[in-house]
């Protein structure tokens, strides 16, 4: 298999600033017992190559809704020289549901058109909060919030900008998907999904494979993983242990900067 992070590379020393914020990430959220848990790709990682997927240019972490509400209150007040936490309230141009907890200096040269106007852009860890909902429900808050959310990104006034994305906000996380998560409270089969409006609703988890967490290696330090990680990985990716293509791991990179470095 070819390298895609050798030492030197400038993915690897992304790779490693994002290793430092997980651990500061980590030490916040043990000092005010907030549970959390390696997810999707950094848990793949984890279970797949002992760290970083080689190609992997992001970090995921994940935790129930209660405690991501907590995290909330305690980032706000968080007065960090180095991170910053980014989420619809800290940053209007971050329009994600779910937030990122990211180094305030770096330019991450990210795909995403609207990281030109982030207030920081350097590379983090991105936190999904998870809550019990339906397929339907999940489907349905992605295709009215971010359907609705993403001509905002074209408009080149900054005012007006900022007054769409806020009415977009309000009228999907005032009105449109609390009425969704009562339909989504009908029958979920027991299944958690990321918080509506996120998006990713093919992706589901079961509480009983999550909880009592267990721990994981990731470039040599021990992080929270969920009690059945290969049934975790199952849900979200099916044979996990299956490496992808070189086509669809191109597609995979979200920063234009690692690409060009790993293909020319």
């Amino acid at each position: 298999m070819r390298i895609y992070n050798p030492e030197g590379s400038k993915i690897r020393a992304a790779q490693l600033q994002m290793l430092e914020a997980l651990k500061a990430f980590d030490q916040i959220c043990k000092e005010h017992d907030i549970k959390w848990w390696m997810d999707s790709g950094t848990l793949l990682g984890a279970a797949r190559h002992g760290g970083f997927i080689p190609w992997d240019d992001d970090m995921d972490v994940c935790m129930m809704m209660k405690d991501y509400r907590k995290l909330c209150r305690i980032m706000y007040k968080l007065n960090d020289e180095k991170y910053f936490f980014q989420d619809m309230a800290s940053d209007i141009e971050h329009v994600n549901a779910f937030g990122m907890f990211r180094l305030k200096e770096g330019d991450s040269d990210n795909t995403n058109p609207r990281a030109v106007h982030f207030k920081y852009k350097g590379v983090g860890v991105d936190v999904f909060p998870i809550e019990y909902a339906n397929r339907f429900a999940s489907h349905a808050a992605k295709f009215f919030y971010l359907n609705l959310q993403h001509p905002t990104q074209y408009i080149k006034n900054k005012s007006l900008r900022h007054l769409a994305i806020r009415s977009v906000e309000f009228l999907n996380f005032g009105i449109i998907i609390p009425l969704i998560r009562l339909i989504g409270l009908i029958n979920p089969k027991g299944q958690y999904r990321y918080r509506l409006g996120s998006g990713f609703y093919n992706a589901y988890f079961y509480k009983e494979q999550i909880f009592p967490l267990s721990s994981l290696s990731f470039e040599g330090v021990e992080f929270p993983a969920p009690k059945d990680t290969d049934g975790y990985l199952k849900n979200l990716y099916g044979n996990w242990r299956q490496l992808p293509s070189e086509e669809n791991i191109k597609k995979r990179i979200h920063n234009q900067l690692f690409l060009k470095e790993m293909f020319g």
